[in-house]
């Protein structure tokens, strides 16, 4: 006989039998249970790592324990079962609420960073709307004021410049996308070079800056180039203002190559845009002193 083959589906039976017996004896907790029984049972499926069961009591009694002196513990794990099932928004819910409650707790300091860092647990990845990446930066920023000694000073200063990244990474991709589409519409040129400007004041050390930079210029001269006369002139002035800038900023840089045909051809178009301006002017001029003879003559 192959006792291997009949111990396997007995093991499985056992474990089915008792399974469908702990959540019998549950679901009787559960309707006739009294809320110190449990409470008890709460705090000892908490301590199994059993947060499904712990968090399903610990919601009915918690209502029930306000003024009790098991009220603050009940809440404190409760929010805790919420965090460990990954239920971020909840969590963070209930750690705020636990703070706002006990603030002279000794578990208050915890919990406002368990608040902080559910918020940053809930936080997106930087390609989709970072409101809740805000949300806590404020949340952590606030805790690291209200407790700089902290032992969660470390992970909270960690944490915050994991989400200051995600910033980063979201406006440059924002930036980048302008100039990438800008080939559909003259209007993503010029929103381009608004837009870096606007990262590089937001994110003066950025590693990204060398390379926006580089896309700024090019960025520049496109919107000059497909621009109308009139703003030509303006337009390429301006390509030569943000070339100099960024030699000033990496004059050993590997994009300067490509950078200096951008300027000489700049150079080159601005002088022809000018020499236009002045010819239409004389044009201008003499057609006015035309117009005014004419007057006199007839006077």
């Amino acid at each position: 006989m192959n006792f291997k083959k009949l111990i396997k589906p007995a093991l499985i039976l056992l474990t089915a039998t008792i399974f469908m017996a702990c959540n019998k004896e549950f679901a009787k907790l559960q309707k006739t249970g009294t809320t110190e029984a449990k409470y008890k049972a709460a705090i000892k499926y908490y301590n199994e790592a059993d947060y499904f069961r712990a968090n399903l009591l610990f919601d009915e009694i918690v209502p029930l324990l306000k003024g009790d002196s098991t009220a603050e513990k009940a809440q404190f794990y409760n929010a805790y079962c919420n965090f460990y099932q990954q239920q971020y928004q909840l969590s963070s819910y209930y750690f705020k609420t636990f703070y706002s409650t006990y603030a002279n707790s000794p578990y208050a300091e915890e919990a406002f960073y368990m608040y902080a860092y559910s918020m940053f647990k809930d936080a997106p990845a930087y390609n989709l709307d970072q409101e809740t990446t805000l949300t806590a930066i404020e949340a952590l920023q606030t805790f690291l004021n209200t407790y700089p000694g902290s032992d969660y000073a470390d992970n909270c200063t960690q944490n915050l410049k994991d989400l200051r990244e995600r910033l980063e990474r979201k406006a440059y991709e924002k930036a980048f996308l302008y100039y990438k589409t800008s080939g559909v519409t003259i209007a993503n040129y010029k929103a381009a070079v608004i837009t870096i400007d606007n990262f590089r004041r937001d994110f003066p050390d950025s590693k990204y800056n060398e390379e926006l930079g580089y896309v700024q210029v090019k960025s520049q001269y496109e919107l000059a180039e497909n621009s109308f006369f009139r703003k030509q002139n303006e337009r390429y002035t301006k390509t030569l203002e943000l070339y100099e800038e960024f030699v000033d900023d990496y004059p050993e840089s590997n994009y300067l190559k490509e950078l200096v045909k951008i300027y000489d051809d700049t150079q080159q178009k601005l002088k022809e845009v000018v020499e236009q301006e002045e010819e239409i002017e004389k044009l201008r001029q003499e057609s006015l002193e035309k117009k005014e003879e004419a007057v006199i003559g007839k006077n």
